[in-house]
């Protein structure tokens, strides 16, 4: 049970990493010299990055709401890795950790909608770039959360014998 355990925080340790890191870095979309995240573009002149506003073009309702949903997906699930390690001490035998699993499910879909609304709107007009390895991780986050999700909801807390 012990093996079990540390491997659901493990697994709920790593969608907090990648969502850490999908939201912080500065690659959703790239080209050769643009590197474009959620808070600033980076443009490579003469061998050194610098960051910039992002263009005008951005439609700042989405961009506050991808923003937004990315932190939301962080706090979410930081807040479900504090109550999973408190239910583990105060749960009664035979109760499911399902606190910890709503929480899980609500950064799935705070991820889910940050990823989505980008994908859908930014860069439809951009055929030179690619996404990059922040949103990449943002959709890996996101299967990673829904996973410990169900396994919260279906875990139940175990005595020894």
């Amino acid at each position: 049970m012990l093996v079990l355990l540390a491997g659901i925080f493990l697994l709920h340790l790593t969608g907090i990493i990648l969502l850490l890191v999908a939201t912080i870095d500065n690659a959703w979309w790239m080209t050769k010299i643009v590197s474009t995240d959620v808070w600033a573009r980076w443009i490579l002149t003469n061998g050194t990055w610098s960051s910039n506003d992002l263009p005008g073009q951005y439609p700042q309702e989405y961009l506050q709401a991808v923003q937004a949903s990315s932190i939301l997906a962080c706090i979410f699930s930081s807040l479900g890795l504090f109550v999973f390690v408190g239910q583990l001490f105060t749960l009664s035998k035979g109760q499911r950790f399902t606190f910890s699993g709503i929480f899980q499910l609500l950064a799935c879909l705070c991820i889910m909608i940050a990823a989505s609304i980008y994908t859908d709107i930014f860069h439809k007009n951009e055929s030179d770039g690619w996404y990059g390895h922040s949103f990449i991780l943002a959709w890996i986050s996101f299967a990673f959360t829904f996973i410990s999700s169900i396994i919260y909801f279906v875990l139940r807390k175990k005595t020894a014998n």
